[in-house]
């Protein structure tokens, strides 16, 4: 079950989320290009991202940052830029641009740390922006619960394109996430599945004062658990506005 798209595209344009994306590409096409090869990159990765170990002697604190935006192949970078794209700019449209973006920064950040804790004296450099993308799930989940959200099903050779609800995509996700990081060996490669976790944790987290701010389950309540504005049809050629039944 992999997500495409949502259904409630920003009344706002979402300048923080695109250039986030913008930055993240352009970083990856530099690091291909000043490396001559996998030795070259690998050296990049271990100066610019997060080395547990390092962490745990009180070295390299400012990779809590520069660890996110690097990437390990094109795969890496297109998967969290889309989910990205899907999920920020409803969450930039409720918290600000400023707002938005420290709280992504903040989310990166607390992503770090839990896989920190869960393997501190690891000497595998941790990169990517998967961790700070949960956190923006992690407060999606908390403010949209209900919104729509396109997904692949692939059934062996079936494939369908089916919406569901934003909590359903997110919880599994969420799911995966701590099913794999329980059986993972944290000290090796692989995915960072604790950074993933945490940093839905940390999002959900930093989001609750702004959903308790909005009337928490009142918000729900006046929003059907959506955006606050009509949700796009999608269709082969176009997207319509479509109203939606408003609960008092």
């Amino acid at each position: 079950m992999f997500p495409i798209r949502d259904h409630n595209p920003s009344e706002k344009t979402p300048f923080v989320t695109w250039a986030l994306i913008a930055l993240n590409v352009a970083i990856h096409l530099w690091a291909i290009s000043a490396a001559a090869g996998p030795a070259e990159l690998y050296r990049l990765w271990y100066a610019y991202g997060l080395v547990p170990a390092e962490l745990s002697r009180g070295q390299g604190l400012w990779s809590l940052v520069t660890s996110m935006f690097l990437h390990g192949g094109l795969l890496h970078l297109g998967g969290n830029m889309l989910f990205l794209w899907i999920f920020g700019d409803n969450l930039e449209e409720e918290l600000g641009h400023g707002g938005f973006l420290l709280f992504y920064l903040a989310s990166g950040v607390g992503a770090a740390l839990a896989q920190w804790l869960a393997a501190p004296f690891s000497t595998v450099p941790m990169i990517g922006a998967s961790g700070a993308i949960a956190g923006v799930m992690g407060g999606y989940l908390l403010l949209f619960p209900r919104a729509r959200v396109d997904v692949l099903i692939f059934i062996v050779i079936i494939i369908r394109i089916i919406p569901v609800p934003a909590w359903l995509v997110l919880l599994a996700w969420l799911g995966i996430q701590v099913a794999q990081g329980a059986v993972a060996d944290a000290q090796g490669g692989g995915v960072a599945y604790w950074a993933h976790a945490g940093g839905f944790v940390v999002g959900f987290a930093l989001v609750l004062p702004v959903w308790l701010a909005k009337g928490g389950p009142g918000y729900w309540r006046r929003t059907d658990g959506h955006p606050p504005h009509p949700e796009a049809r999608w269709g082969p050629l176009e997207q319509s506005r479509v109203p939606r039944v408003r609960r008092r």
